[in-house]
């Protein structure tokens, strides 16, 4: 009897049980104390993040990037630097040059759906038009490379012969009478 006793008693008269007990609410009240310290406003965490955003920018690496910069861009970035995706450079019928980043293996389709989000991303910024017609831009314009028209949407860009740095323009569309 006497040893069942010092076995569930620790020094200072407590059992184990009730230490065991006495550390889950030492416990419970610091994890409570932490979650009210770290607790953030939606609008600060987008502040910091924001913040460090603008400071990751600042990399040399990273400095051709708006700094408004999404995921998407730096990760595109980060992909053109270690040769894993290429920029094609897009020219418009108002003369601009869109810098359109794509993977290295990507189609014809691959590269219209970064043109959307590339302008998607400089309408946000900018402030322009709220909405396009994508179907109606790709029924009146077709990509044009060295006179050769992209209209195999599943082709890739390297069958065409599109390499980094290549550049292909808008092109009307002719009516057929």
């Amino acid at each position: 009897m006497m040893e069942e006793q010092s076995l569930d008693t620790v020094a200072g008269g407590k059992s184990v049980k009730d230490e065991e007990v006495e550390d889950e609410n030492l416990t419970e009240m610091a994890d409570a104390d932490e979650e009210d310290e770290e607790t953030l406003p939606h609008s600060e965490i987008l502040d910091i993040f924001e913040e460090g955003l603008a400071q990751l920018v600042q990399d040399p690496l990273l400095c051709d990037l708006p700094i408004q910069v999404t995921l998407e861009e730096v990760n595109s970035q980060i992909a053109l630097e270690y040769g894993q995706a290429m920029t094609v450079r897009v020219l418009k019928a108002d003369g601009e040059i869109m810098p359109i980043v794509v993977v290295q293996n990507a189609s014809v389709l691959d590269l219209k759906k970064a043109i959307c989000r590339f302008m998607e991303l400089k309408q946000q910024r900018e402030g322009g038009v709220k909405h396009v017609s994508w179907r109606y831009v790709w029924r009146t314009y077709h990509l044009v490379f060295q006179g050769e028209k992209l209209d195999d949407d599943k082709m890739r860009l390297k069958d065409y012969g599109i390499r980094n740095r290549d550049e292909v323009t808008f092109m009307k569309r002719l009516r057929k009478k």
